[in-house]
């Protein structure tokens, strides 16, 4: 049946594919290569699939260079906590729902618990441990400490590198256009009163 087609009133859906995937020939076919340890590749209609073990990748992180051996299933959080020590961004939820993984990739805001680092590849990635330079407090930063930005502190990198990539693009934000932008990132404390009032200095400052 093609895709889109109704069949006895119903649409097929991805979920109708995973379920004959799981109990059809096509799954009892292609699952066990899926697995394989070692596979470089499968045959399909559409040509060569790549699987792959393990890969090296690599990338650039607050202006570092690293190459790294990741294997498929690791998220970028994985890599950058694990691997290079970098621990600013939290591994909280672990399923991209509160934010506190937050990192900038190539400039924009991704979740690094769901994000696959074999993605990563040939990225400039920035963490909250990137964002001060030479010692001295971002102004985001700044304006977190001098408005009490935090509680128990666990949520404000991802925070951090949320408002970065924001202020980037709206320098002069309004408070809407603030929590609009931060819906994204949770904080179990409460406290959001007062980060979007260190995000609203922190643009005034780095506006003058």
């Amino acid at each position: 049946m093609k895709e889109g087609k109704v069949k006895k009133g119903k649409v097929f859906t991805r979920r109708d594919f995973l379920k004959g995937f799981g109990s059809g020939t096509l799954g009892a076919a292609i699952a066990p290569k899926l697995l394989a340890q070692n596979a470089e590749s499968i045959q399909t209609k559409e040509g060569d699939v790549p699987v792959y073990s393990t890969k090296q990748i690599t990338f650039t992180v607050n202006g570092e260079t690293h190459a790294l051996t990741v294997q498929p299933q690791e998220t970028l959080l994985d890599v950058l906590r694990e691997k290079l020590n970098l621990t600013g961004a939290k591994r909280i939820c672990d399923r991209g729902e509160c934010g506190g993984c937050t990192v900038l990739l190539d400039g924009k805001p991704v979740y690094a618990c769901m994000y696959l680092a074999i993605r990563a590849e040939g990225a400039a990635i920035q963490t909250v441990e990137g964002l001060a330079e030479e010692g001295k407090l971002h102004p985001l930063q700044q304006a977190f400490v001098d408005h009490d930005a935090y509680q128990c502190g666990f949520c404000t990198p991802g925070f951090l590198m949320a408002s970065s990539a924001f202020l980037k693009n709206n320098p002069r934000p309004s408070l809407e256009e603030i929590k609009k932008a931060l819906s994204g990132n949770i904080c179990r404390c409460g406290n959001y009163t007062k980060i979007f009032q260190a995000i609203d200095e922190a643009a005034k400052m780095e506006r003058s």
